[in-house]
């Protein structure tokens, strides 16, 4: 996005790029196998940063800060796509702003968009991303989790919230790949949520990516500030180190304490935005992550990170 346009330029050029028509059938029938059967490769598992609000797609300067804010975010968000081995037959995104009583697996056949954010220009309100959802995979989510002792429900009316539709305007654009929505489950507990990605790790091997949408620093009275700095900095430091350690049994018991670590609870005052990465990181466990991506933003470091 050039943002030296003028606003109405901007505003004009984004509608029509995302304002899509319905997805054809064909989109709709990426979960089968093409016609010789093949087997597709396993997909790693991401933890993305989806930034603020809809930051990607209007002049920042708008809320107070420097234009170019959240470029290098969207330029990595954009170049996403073409670091895996194939094409998603669907995705499961777990999104910071989704809490359940149980797991829930959105299974709309057409999910609607929900505009979670307040304050940003009109034109923000009228983005779309006319994904179709999948149903019977929501369903095989939902058996998965209850195999594996977990609680875990449907929800047919859920929609994409902007911890989804924001962050996959950029990786996929064009829409047209099924999206299924999983909640976090209330209390946050990551054991819990590295046990509900180890029950769906079987996905991956199945053409299903798997994508934990939160931000790896998440206080937001301390973002634009001196305080979020060298705190941001310390955790990150602990958070790459803990999921790239090789041995599988001290990474996960340092993601379950992640409380303990230096700064934790600066960087997270609520943990809804790291829990995504628990359920990300579960579903990779036999494998270390890796730092895909790191920036420094509104004075915190944040970073994005891939396993598997």
């Amino acid at each position: 996005m050039d943002k030296t346009e003028p606003p109405q330029r901007l505003k004009n050029r984004i509608l029509n790029l995302h304002w899509r028509s319905p997805v054809t059938s064909r989109a709709k029938s990426n979960l089968v196998e093409d016609s010789q059967g093949a087997k597709p490769p396993r997909l790693p598992t991401w933890f993305i940063p989806h930034g603020g609000g809809p930051c990607f797609f209007m002049d920042w300067t708008l809320m107070g800060g420097p234009a170019n804010t959240w470029d290098a975010t969207a330029a990595w968000l954009r170049g996403l796509a073409d670091q895996l081995p194939a094409r998603p037959k669907a995705v499961v995104v777990v999104s910071g702003h989704w809490e359940e009583s149980a797991f829930t697996a959105a299974s709309g056949q057409a999910p609607s968009l929900i505009y979670d954010y307040t304050g940003f220009p009109p034109h923000t309100y009228q983005l779309k991303y006319p994904a179709p959802g999948a149903p019977d995979l929501a369903q095989r989510i939902v058996n998965l989790l209850t195999d594996a002792g977990l609680p875990a429900q449907s929800d047919t009316g859920r929609g994409f919230d902007h911890g989804i539709f924001i962050p996959f305007l950029l990786i996929f654009p064009d829409a047209d790949i099924p999206v299924v929505a999983l909640s976090l489950k209330h209390g946050l507990d990551p054991a819990e949520h590295l046990a509900a990605g180890e029950a769906l790790q079987c996905l991956r091997d199945e053409g299903v990516l798997i994508v934990g949408s939160g931000m790896s620093y998440h206080n937001m009275g301390a973002f634009r500030t001196p305080a979020a700095s060298e705190p941001s900095e310390v955790f990150d430091r602990w958070l790459t180190e803990a999921v790239r350690d090789p041995d599988r049994r001290k990474r996960r018991e340092s993601l379950v304490n992640w409380s303990d670590a230096p700064a934790a609870r600066n960087a997270h005052p609520e943990e809804e935005h790291l829990l995504p990465l628990m359920v990300a990181a579960g579903a990779a466990m036999e494998s270390p992550g890796e730092r895909t991506f790191s920036d420094v933003v509104m004075m915190a470091r944040i970073s994005g990170y891939s396993f598997g």
